[in-house]
């Protein structure tokens, strides 16, 4: 018998109305700090001489491994931005994490740089790119661009 809800894996209670909200935004400040370390990371060796495939390669079946960097890092290294979770969508959430921290009482500083740092893509024009462009916005910072080796293309 199919899954009554074969677009998800799972589905958890998390509490009464409002709170899969609440749940939803703590998703989106989780992916968008991971997409951030990951872009951090590719900028990182590159800007080294090192090449981000390669340290992608080592460090996906460690701990730093993740969903997120499955997904993100190839789209980085191909130079791949077709919108799949737009960054305007993120600073809608990001947004609305902000808010709702605000009015709770959670400080919630990553999520206040990453705003910015997807606010600031967006002035340049990225708004309508996948989320996983924030690799340019360390780029433009460090002065370089992340791709793979012309080895890795071979």
């Amino acid at each position: 018998m199919p899954s009554p809800r074969p677009w998800c894996a799972s589905v958890v209670r998390v509490g009464d109305i409002g709170a899969g909200n609440i749940a939803k935004l703590a998703n989106q400040i989780v992916v968008a700090v991971n997409i951030a370390a990951l872009s951090e990371a590719l900028v990182f060796a590159q800007k080294a001489g090192v090449d981000p495939e390669a340290v992608f390669q080592a460090i996906r079946g460690g701990l730093a491994g993740s969903t997120v960097m499955e997904a993100k890092a190839p789209m980085m290294l191909d130079r791949d931005f077709a919108p799949g979770f737009r960054i305007a969508l993120h600073i809608k959430d990001l947004t609305n994490a902000m808010e709702t921290g605000n009015g709770v009482g959670a400080p919630v500083p990553l999520t206040a740089a990453l705003l910015e740092m997807m606010i600031a893509l967006k002035v340049d024009g990225h708004e309508g790119e996948d989320h996983s462009a924030l690799v340019q916005y360390y780029e433009k910072l460090a002065e370089t661009e992340v791709a793979r080796s012309a080895d890795a293309l071979a």
